[in-house]
């Protein structure tokens, strides 16, 4: 097979690596966001308290892991952090996904923060005039309105949580960008290998953007579904 000088069989021998790569990337995606989403609700909660001792520790962490590279991030975390606490390596899929996490609950905090910020301080103050704690309040009457706003940063931080999770190939892990550059190592051929591995990450982007669209839609203010009409007949 010959294209314009390319030679695009190469990538079809490899394509259990790609396969392979991009269920490795799904993975890491998926688990780094919903842990991620987990301590960054945590996080963002703490950054709206008045209580010092509680906000300053959320702020330090969010500053920290906002100030610095993922890719700085992740080489600390395999090589440094968890062999140190445990004594070994647990390989590059816990330490990746331990790396996402960690990066991902520190945007997330901030996107939670100003979902809760940006509804009317009022609301608060009517629920707690009726009764309810400041939990409850946020629980029953906050948060329910804040998600709606949350969607659209957050399915933001879920696309740019798939793209950075190719820096994990920096640790050997088997994702998309580590398929590529077997490619690479083993044909000395860049155009193809890269090539395919921008599209697959374009064609998981674009996914997303999709799914993140129709959550949005789903959770819209004006959403109505659609009823079915039995028994009834249009003229």
């Amino acid at each position: 097979m010959d294209f314009l000088g390319m030679r695009w069989d190469i990538i079809w021998d490899y394509r259990d690596f790609f396969i392979h790569g991009i269920w490795v990337t799904i993975v890491l995606t998926i688990c780094g966001y919903i842990g991620g989403i987990i301590l960054g609700v945590l996080l963002g909660l703490g950054k709206t308290s008045k209580r010092k001792w509680l906000y300053w520790p959320c702020k330090l962490y969010v500053d920290l892991f906002r100030g610095t590279p993922m890719l700085v991030q992740i080489l600390i975390i395999h090589l440094a952090l968890i062999p140190t606490i445990f004594g070994q390596s647990f390989g590059y899929m816990v330490s990746g996904i331990t790396a996402l996490v960690l990066n991902s609950a520190a945007y997330n905090a901030e996107i939670i923060r100003a979902g809760i910020e940006s509804i009317d301080k009022g609301q608060m103050e009517a629920a707690r005039s009726l009764g309810l704690t400041h939990g409850q309040a946020m629980r029953k009457i906050i948060l329910p309105q804040a998600i709606r706003r949350m969607i659209p940063p957050l399915g933001n931080e879920f696309i740019a949580l798939l793209k950075d999770s190719s820096l994990v190939t920096v640790i050997a892990a088997n994702d998309i960008l580590y398929a590529a550059k077997v490619v690479v190592g083993a044909h000395f051929r860049y155009w193809e290998p890269y090539i395919v591995a921008a599209v697959l990450y374009l064609l998981l982007t674009f996914i997303i953007t999709k799914l993140v669209a129709f959550i949005e839609r789903r959770f819209s203010i004006d959403y109505n579904p659609r009823k079915k009409r039995e028994g009834r007949v249009d003229v």
